[in-house]
């Protein structure tokens, strides 16, 4: 025989639970930096919606070989042909919501602590989130989702006073990632050729969307 660990009860009643969690948590993780329940869930959707939003901010004509297929190489064994060069574009753009909106929060939670412990640990931040990231061909640049914000966390705890700490944590948090994993790595994609890359998008945008919940619950 088998038997639930908790009641039936209890398990559809954490089920319905989910949705208020998912909720209340922005609200809760935001309330720590000083913004209102309303503000704090506000910003975290628009931050989701604004996801989907890339504002490109630089442009380049590229020329390379596109790599061969399994059908090109047929053509080209049989037949002879060529594989054919590609004009493409390279776009660097910067994402909204994964760039812009925490850059925001960033610069009005900068005005309400200290420099010296925001300054100290964005370093360890960068230093580790650069560390962490890698450019992968076709996707742009990754980076593990969780780490980083715990590392803010740890570093808010131990340069910044106690009240500061949350606030402290989000601003090393998103800017230590976006320069460590994005910025610092900016040669690197360009010289893959890689056709679209997104400041705070794509692979990035996770670690930072996850900086703005963890390291602020952490701290």
């Amino acid at each position: 025989m088998y038997f639930l660990p908790i009641s039936l009860a209890i398990f559809f009643l954490f089920l319905l639970l989910i949705p208020f969690i998912i909720f209340m948590l922005p609200a809760v993780t935001f309330a720590k930096l000083g913004l209102s329940p309303v503000a704090g869930l506000a910003f975290f959707w628009f931050s989701l919606v604004g996801s989907l939003i890339n504002i490109p901010v630089y442009r380049k004509e590229l020329n390379y070989y596109e790599g061969p297929d399994d059908m090109n190489t047929l053509f080209n064994r049989f037949f002879g042909l060529r594989i054919p060069v590609f004009q493409k574009e390279q776009v660097i753009a910067v994402n909204f919501g994964g760039a812009v909106l925490p850059g925001i929060l960033c610069l009005y939670l900068l005005s309400r602590v200290s420099i010296a412990p925001v300054f100290f640990a964005t370093i360890v931040t960068t230093f580790f989130s650069y560390l962490l990231s890698k450019p992968v061909h076709g996707v742009g640049i990754v980076i593990p989702a969780f780490i980083p914000p715990i590392i803010a966390a740890v570093s808010a705890l131990m340069f910044a006073a106690k009240g500061d700490a949350p606030a402290v944590a989000y601003i090393a948090g998103v800017t230590g990632t976006l320069i460590g994993a994005d910025l610092l790595r900016l040669h690197q994609v360009k010289s893959y050729g890689v056709s679209f890359l997104s400041i705070g998008g794509a692979g990035v945008f996770d670690g930072i969307f996850i900086v703005g919940i963890i390291s602020v619950l952490l701290a």
